[in-house]
């Protein structure tokens, strides 16, 4: 059946009936969705499914060779760059938010260079540009002229910012960004609204329908991804996969990452209403990998040092390392308040010796300019 957005597609279920159904998976159904070559989406219902938490370690392994046949021995490594903490959303998670009475900074272009040159001393090819929503302060002209500006530094540009209409996505993709990052947070229309009450990130289906808008501009990639701390994690990510889904079908020609964001400390922000333990983590990478082999999955420096250190070979493709979550982080303004506090705070080239020693490949460029 023919669908022009995700929204029409997401009304045929209903939140409470899709919670039920996850956690009325039995062992059968696991068993069942292992032994399948290629798995549905109902399969992958049952991969996150507390029933399948007896299966974590066979998941684990037919994860690890999956994801070997289809990207082999290599985790991408990138960092964030954080332009600005302006915003005028009022968001209860996040460090960011409105309410917040912080310092506010935006990085000045000579702020911008001193910023890219620590990254690029690190190694750093892939850069993500990360920013508030704050139309006013980091519009469009802003982030033209910051590609502009980091293009000629960077191999890979990728932007987490406020979701823009489909001819803004255009040019930001004539500028030469590879990947836009949009993360619904939570799928839960009524809970959405608790956590986001004022601001234009406040309408749910803006932001909802902002993946559609990027594939129509052609973007190369997307990532998504929710919140993991806002809602049940499990019915939360079988709407970001059933999202995935619609948009692998109807924009066929773009590549598609997930990311695994667990709810961090941030000063003035609430605590997780869902706790997600490290073996549930786990137990939805491989639900991610066995359900659909050809997507990227990346865990940023949120995670526990222990954790990431294990997650290496079970199905993560790309990692952030030595990341600062506030604008001039690394060199131009250390103090200024982080969106949220990272847990892995080693430096890179410690990252890089790990990737080696579990026997993989640290990647720092996989594309180039020029293939566009």
């Amino acid at each position: 059946m023919y669908t022009k957005d995700f929204r029409s597609v997401m009304d045929r279920y209903e939140w409470d009936q899709v919670q039920e159904q996850i956690y009325r998976k039995t062992e059968a159904d696991v068993i069942r969705a292992l032994q399948q070559e290629r798995r549905s989406i109902d399969d992958f219902m049952a991969l996150i499914s507390p029933a399948a938490k007896p299966y974590l370690e066979q998941m684990a392994v037919q994860s690890q060779r999956l994801t070997q046949q289809r990207f082999g021995k290599t985790i991408q490594l990138y960092a964030p760059l954080y332009l600005s903490n302006e915003c005028q959303n009022i968001c209860t998670y996040c460090g960011f938010s409105m309410d917040n009475g912080i310092r506010r900074k935006t990085l000045s272009t000579h702020e911008m260079d001193a910023e890219a040159n620590a990254l690029k001393e690190m190694g750093f090819e892939h850069v993500l540009l990360v920013t508030g929503e704050a139309n006013k302060a980091v519009g469009m002209l802003y982030f033209l002229q910051a590609i502009e500006q980091l293009k000629t530094q960077f191999a890979h540009i990728s932007m987490e910012v406020q979701p823009l209409e489909e001819e803004g996505y255009r040019l930001l993709h004539q500028a030469g960004v590879q990947a836009i990052l949009v993360y619904q947070e939570t799928y839960h229309r009524e809970v959405y609204k608790q956590y986001h009450p004022k601001g234009k990130k406040s309408n749910f289906d803006y932001r909802l329908d902002t993946p559609d808008r990027i594939g129509r501009a052609g973007i190369h990639k997307m990532g998504l991804g929710v919140l993991l701390g806002l809602e049940d994690w499990r019915t939360d990510s079988f709407f970001n996969a059933l999202h995935i889904a619609y948009l692998q079908r109807t924009y066929w020609q773009s590549k598609y990452s997930v990311s695994f964001p667990r709810l961090r400390p941030a000063e003035g922000v609430i605590e997780p209403n869902f706790i997600m333990e490290d073996k549930d983590l786990l137990q939805l990478i491989c639900a991610y990998r066995l359900w659909n082999p050809d997507l990227e999955l990346s865990l940023s420096t949120r995670e526990r040092e222990h954790f990431r250190n294990h997650a290496i070979g079970l199905g993560i493709t790309s990692m952030s390392a030595g990341s600062k979550t506030n604008p001039g982080g690394y060199t131009v303004d250390p103090q200024s308040l982080m969106q949220f506090e990272t847990s892995d705070e080693r430096p890179v080239s410690e990252i890089r010796a790990l990737i080696q020693q579990a026997g993989y490949d640290p990647v720092w460029k996989d594309w180039d300019p020029v293939f566009t």
